[in-house]
């Protein structure tokens, strides 16, 4: 196969891939009133959790301390600094870009410390690509999913399991966050 039939076809299964996920972000796993988040209840099932995330683009998390790429605030059931560092990107002619990489969260949940470990996958439309892979341009759309390392939870995270996915809100400027944890 050629290079350019390879391209189309990863640019197809990736807008293919896009729209089946995006129908599933729809519903969320279980609603707020189906399960109370304790302390005293977290073990019981998988905790829905949401909020948002934001640039950190005055750089109150100190990311190069942490020796990150960047990193995102995180705001309501995570509070704190989600530390991004990223392992591969590529960018299609057409803007499709794709990163891989891994994040470190470091913060609160439920007023109770911790920290834990994902790995991600971010896939986006761009304006551009630049000829090192990278983007150019503003955004379009995005989204990432980010599973939980299991075993890389430390406090309030030790022995949590689940998944968060982000979808860039671009008008607001602002990553809307939701997922689920079993503890």
């Amino acid at each position: 196969m050629n290079l350019s039939f390879k391209k189309s076809l990863a640019l197809i299964a990736g807008i293919i891939f896009f729209f089946s996920c995006q129908k599933g972000m729809e519903k969320p796993i279980l609603a707020e009133k189906e399960f109370t988040k304790t302390s005293a209840n977290r073990s019981s099932g998988a905790t829905q959790i949401s909020g948002l995330g934001f640039w950190d683009a005055a750089d109150g998390c100190n990311s190069g301390a942490q020796g990150a790429d960047f990193a995102l605030t995180m705001t309501g059931d995570l509070e704190g600094c989600l530390y991004v560092f990223v392992d591969e990107f590529e960018c299609s002619p057409s803007g499709t870009y794709s990163e891989i990489g891994r994040e470190k969260f470091v913060g609160t949940y439920n007023g109770e410390a911790g920290e834990f470990w994902t790995t991600y996958r971010f896939e986006a439309k761009y304006e551009g690509c630049a000829e090192n892979g990278s983007y150019l341009g503003l955004e379009i759309f995005g989204r990432c999913q980010h599973p939980i390392v299991e075993g890389s939870g430390k406090g309030v995270f030790d022995g949590v399991k689940g998944r968060l996915d982000l979808k860039d809100d671009i008008e607001a400027g602002n990553y809307p966050y939701r997922g689920h944890f079993r503890f």
